[in-house]
């Protein structure tokens, strides 16, 4: 059995995104490409954003920290700490409204 703390890596990936050029910084925290589930911590400084992209099969976007928006087909919604987004099929993209931490999973589909 393996334990990660969830909050500590938000923390980190925070601290690492603030820093990165990019503005951006991610970390799996289960899974890889051997795997279909895949559970991702991603961070963004506020103003950041994930440009328009296809989703990978069924997923979710669990806001630990700080407020995103999850845009796709013209239609948004807003996610603040606690909330859980359902990543609608198709193209989307995500925007950070400030510096914000997410856990990302997604369960890949063999299309």
């Amino acid at each position: 059995m393996q334990k990660i703390s969830i909050e500590a890596l938000a923390r980190q990936q925070i601290a690492a995104a603030v820093a990165a050029p990019s503005g951006r910084a991610a970390d799996t925290a289960f899974g890889g490409h051997e795997k279909r589930l895949r559970q991702t911590v991603m961070a963004f400084r506020a103003g950041t954003q994930l440009s328009e992209h296809q989703n990978p099969g069924e997923a979710t976007v669990y806001v630990l920290k700080g407020s995103v928006w999850l845009r796709a087909g013209g239609e948004s919604w807003q996610g603040k700490a606690g909330d859980l987004l359902i990543v609608p099929d198709g193209l989307h993209s995500l925007e950070a409204e400030e510096d914000s931490a997410v856990l990302f999973t997604v369960v890949k589909t063999d299309r």
